[in-house]
């Protein structure tokens, strides 16, 4: 029997570690995702203290699932060529658009220093329009204020015109495309409202770029998608299935290879004969022994009697008659 600890065994022993370790790690960052969509649908963010951008999100990073509705200080250049209008956004029963115009992320002081505009750009919606003729001018020139943030959209609305500046929906991958800079993986709705503080406050802080526009509310969102917590609890459960079967391959593997063989050669006695069924032992079980020498065999014991070549008459045989006389 081989030992389950057997050298040969310790590559399949890693794989199976490292197979069952990664699906666990997978099926507990979906149930945090999970978790962390029930405490964002479950709170309201949008009057906490105002956070520095950078201390929520970097421009590389993926959105912080906890923070939907975070207000945020941010502080920039203007993009106005980066500007587009957001179809689909209602207000007082009216349809109309999201002004969006994207905020290159930077001091305010050094909005005028070369390159300033190029630095990686968080999309701002500075407010709302019935009608995208009729929206002022986009700003120029730097800009500080207090947003509330929002993961990009993605209710999978596609953009059936790329001629205009019409998008159905705030997706980077439609912003990306109007802007030579990167973009981040969120944006900000320019807050109404912020509570107090040593932040940027005043009409300056939570409304600049707004001249001319309705403010947009996070009223204005589209509703957002139930089955996207229930898919990352799924999927979680999803991945510990794979890990139980996993495991169960890995022991069942190990088993099998280190289990001993059910049928083993029967030992040789010293004349090279088994004592199994098929040996000869000499004496059968429960009959007479073997006749000696000089014996008559025993009816039963598998020998056949010696006879003599000339058996008298009565001993059992026929006498042998005269041949019949041919005629002449």
């Amino acid at each position: 029997m081989s030992s389950p600890l057997a050298p040969r065994l310790w590559g399949v022993h890693a794989l199976g570690v490292a197979a069952i370790v990664a699906a666990s790690g997978l099926g507990m960052w979906q149930l945090d995702s999970w978790q962390a969509q029930r405490a964002a649908e479950a709170s309201d963010l949008t009057r906490l203290d105002p956070e520095p951008l950078a201390d929520v999100i970097g421009a590389d990073d993926r959105f912080p699932g906890d923070k939907v509705g975070q207000p945020v200080v941010v502080s920039g250049v203007w993009v106005p060529d980066g500007t587009v209008y957001v179809s689909g956004r209602e207000l007082d029963g009216q349809d109309g658009y999201w002004v969006v115009t994207p905020l290159a992320i930077g001091p305010v002081d050094a909005a005028d220093e070369p390159g300033a505009g190029d630095a990686p750009a968080l999309p701002i919606v500075r407010g709302w329009t019935a009608d995208p003729a009729e929206a002022p001018a986009p700003p120029e020139g730097a800009a500080e204020m207090v947003a509330w943030l929002q993961p990009a959209e993605g209710t999978g609305e596609a953009d059936t015109d790329r001629s205009d500046d019409i998008i159905p929906q705030v997706r980077t991958a439609d912003l990306i495309q109007r802007v030579d800079q990167d973009l981040y993986g969120a944006y900000g709705v320019v807050a109404t409202d912020v509570a107090p503080g040593d932040w940027p406050t005043g009409d300056t802080a939570v409304n600049d770029g707004t001249e001319g526009l309705s403010a947009a509310t996070l009223e204005q969102l589209p509703a957002a998608d139930r089955f996207t917590g229930l898919r990352n609890f799924l999927y979680a459960l999803e991945w510990w299935i794979f890990a139980a079967f996993a495991a169960f391959v890995w022991w069942r593997y190990v088993r099998e290879v280190t289990a001993e063989p059910e049928d083993e050669a029967e030992p040789l006695d010293e004349d090279g004969q088994g004592d199994g069924p098929g040996g000869d032992t000499g004496d059968e079980p429960g009959g007479d022994p073997a006749p000696g020498p000089g014996e008559p065999a025993r009816a039963g014991s598998g020998e056949v009697a010696d006879i003599d070549d000339a058996a008298a008459p009565g001993a059992g045989t026929r006498p042998v008659a005269d041949p019949v006389p041919s005629k002449p």
